[in-house]
């Protein structure tokens, strides 16, 4: 819809921010956006959008965009034969940089990529990112890396947040998808909220989930900390760290030892039950009670039975975050998770599911466009299995991964081990990086090449419910689409890429990933901008996965227990040694992620300029100053400034990791998921240095 008052456009379009994927509108006046907000009849946002969403766009007149191409003088130095062969498009910019164009830029980078292929072969070059980008460039990435390179190594920043929902979900229903609308908290029963700060980092979910427990006093929340979702809960259960699959097994337990599961789905549509019952009922881990010695826990012995009945007998839903991802059981515990619903029917229907929380606006769709090493697009299997993202940093370290390819995301802020992931930079002799703004990783780029941001390009892009949106640019601007570099680039380097628009790429991907996509064109997309597909479309979207059947090959849903393994925390309180400090993250609501963004707007910066650490009260003694220094074997923080809470427990501290100058994940090293490589940011032990 595009409207007009006093030269004023309204234009309607998808926020840039996180996977709840709001639609949006913006009043444009002189190709300047003048306000954002949501129409009141926005399936997602219901006219409603957080401050991030309706304040953070200064970003796209910034001073400090990426207007145009640079290349590093040290890099030219290193390299005479391309210097010589785009000398006439080179400007002085300062010390450190050269000004190029794109068409310099793309030129250097295929020269040198080639280069690298050449001496190191066709597996030294690996590409990483995109879930801040389009469908339609994703898919394009990944098909140059795969096909033109001739390179396994995708991979994006799922990695570090929801691939072991994937992984999880994929092993035990076939799908790594949320399996219904948010509309449908509207029509649950009860709700189990574990390992989401959800109404800061996705507040517009948050908004729903809020209402119905206010009405109908039937949510359980589960955190190692006190967070504002626990005021509306009915069960607050602060849990000890790395507790998640100890409590998610003794849901089960409950369930099964009290026989309230539902006798006919398991018979119906699952398989491996027999086995599972038996292992957990064998497991001195599952039963509730084991949390009587567990000192300052001894409650959740009780509550935990509690939560299971009432999840068992009415019509539920699960919502989970980077709370339960980020652990090195991750994706066990999100296997744990569809256990429940399998156990009880409480999947396939309305008000019934499962609804992982993601991060990125298109991470969503950067996995479904197969910017993973072990799928294709529609998670197809790959020709060639690739590596991920922290064994691409070991291959870096050991010299075989010789060029990183890097679309918005930042490889040395938002990753762990930024140490070692430096080190490792410095041993690959091309990066080159398609950003906005000059990031962490951008700086630390040979090549770095400004393109269009979500607000200024046509394209698709998937929230966390599997909706589709087409975004319209909101402004116009002359730099060029993520996809048109990677088109350029995959030109010169003997590809036969010719699209002339993103219509054209996403035309293709309804071939290629026909299964989610087939039929969501552009014109249907545009005509339901505001409410979305959810895939798969094909003649109609569907809104509820798995009614009939499990898209696993049998159409059955599998059973696949793991036994919680004793660590840590819990370890430390049963042997009744509980010392130091445990630390975990999260978002706070002003900022996202990098901040790369969401910095770029004094309103925002305001109410969160750095990264604070939340100490509890009683834990005063040993914070001296205003600030502290957190210390692990791996690394250390900045001097981080202190705030003095109730909502931690003792030997407990939050913080967040917006900033890069915090250097917060340099505490994080190699300890990561099982199965699946995610960095185990929820839970480390460290060292506090007073200054």
């Amino acid at each position: 819809m595009v409207g007009f008052m006093e030269n004023i456009q309204t234009i309607d379009s998808v926020c840039t921010y996180c996977g709840v994927g709001c639609d949006i509108a913006a009043h444009v006046k002189d190709n300047k956006i003048q306000k954002i907000f949501a129409h009141p009849d926005g399936v997602v946002s219901q006219g409603k959008l957080c401050i991030k969403g309706k304040y953070g766009f200064d970003f796209v007149d910034s001073k400090e965009r990426l207007r145009t191409p640079r290349i590093k003088k040290s890099f030219l130095e290193k390299n005479p034969s391309i210097k010589e062969a785009i000398l006439s498009s080179l400007l002085d910019y300062d010390d450190v940089w050269y000004e190029s164009d794109l068409d310099g830029a793309t030129t250097a980078s295929a020269m040198k990529l080639k280069e690298v292929q050449q001496k190191h072969g066709r597996k030294s070059v690996a590409s990483i990112g995109g879930a801040r980008t389009s469908c339609e460039s994703v898919y394009l990435f990944q098909k140059f890396t795969r096909h033109t390179l001739n390179s396994p190594h995708v991979d994006n920043c799922a990695r570090v947040c929801h691939s072991p929902s994937l992984k999880g979900m994929r092993t035990t229903i076939g799908e790594g998808a949320a399996t219904n609308p948010y509309n449908d908290i509207y029509n649950c029963e009860f709700m189990i909220v574990i390992g989401s700060n959800t109404i800061e980092a996705h507040p517009i979910i948050a908004n729903r989930i809020v209402e119905v427990a206010q009405k109908h006093d039937n949510m359980a929340v589960f955190d190692v900390r006190e967070i504002k979702l626990h005021k509306f809960a009915k069960y607050k259960a602060i849990m000890p760290h790395e507790a998640n699959l100890l409590v998610l097994n003794m849901l089960a337990h409950v369930i099964i030892s009290e026989e309230l599961y539902d006798e006919s789905f398991i018979a119906e549509r699952t398989k491996g039950f027999l086995e599972f019952k038996e292992k957990i009922l064998n497991d001195p881990y599952a039963n509730p009670k084991f949390f009587e010695r567990l000192e300052g826990y001894e409650y959740l012995a009780k509550m935990i039975p509690k939560v299971a009945r009432e999840y068992a007998l009415k019509k539920s839903m699960i919502f989970w975050g980077l709370g339960i991802t980020e652990h090195t059981d991750g994706s066990y515990a999100v296997m744990a998770i569809t256990h429940l619903s399998l156990m009880t029917g409480n999947i396939g229907k309305s008000g019934a599911g499962l609804m992982p929380l993601r991060g990125q606006n298109n991470v969503q769709g950067a996995c479904d466009m197969g910017m993973l090493p072990y799928y294709d697009p529609d998670y197809q299997s790959p020709k060639e299995i690739g590596l991920m993202t922290p064994q691409l940093v070991d291959e870096m370290l050991e010299g075989r991964l010789k060029a990183v390819l890097n679309m918005g995301e930042d490889l040395m802020h938002i990753h762990p081990n930024i140490n070692k992931i430096e080190k490792a930079l410095q041993n690959v002799e091309f990066i080159m990086v398609q950003e906005l703004f000059m990031t962490e990783i951008a700086s630390r780029a040979d090549i770095v090449i400004g393109v269009k941001s979500a607000y200024e390009k046509t394209g698709v892009y998937i929230n966390a419910m599997r909706r589709l949106h087409l975004s319209q640019p909101l402004v116009e601007s002359d730099l060029p689409d993520d996809w048109d570099v990677i088109q350029l680039l995959d030109n010169k380097m003997g590809g036969e890429s010719a699209y002339k628009n993103s219509n054209e790429i996403w035309d293709e991907v309804r071939e290629v990933a026909y299964r989610r996509f087939s039929g969501a064109s552009y014109t249907r997309l545009q005509r339901h901008r505001k409410r979305g597909l959810q895939w798969p479309v094909h003649t109609e979207d569907t809104p509820i996965l798995h009614q009939l059947d499990f898209r696993t090959d049998d159409g059955l849903g599998e059973f696949c227990y793991h036994q919680y393994g004793l660590r840590n925390m819990i370890k430390e309180i049963l042997d009744k040694n509980l010392s130091g400090y445990y630390l975990t993250t999260g978002r706070t609501i002003a900022m996202y992620n990098n901040s790369a963004q969401t910095k770029q707007t004094l309103s925002l910066m305001d109410r969160y300029d750095e990264d604070l650490l939340l100490v509890n009260e009683g834990d005063a003694s040993d914070f001296r100053g205003e600030r502290v220094i957190l210390k692990s074997k791996n690394g250390q923080t900045t001097p981080l400034r202190i705030k003095f809470t109730s909502k931690v427990e003792p030997k407990t501290l939050f913080v967040t990791f917006h900033h890069a100058d915090s250097k917060v994940n340099a505490l994080f090293g190699d300890e990561s998921d099982e199965l699946i490589l995610t960095a185990a940011f929820k839970s480390i032990k460290v060292e506090v240095v007073n200054l």
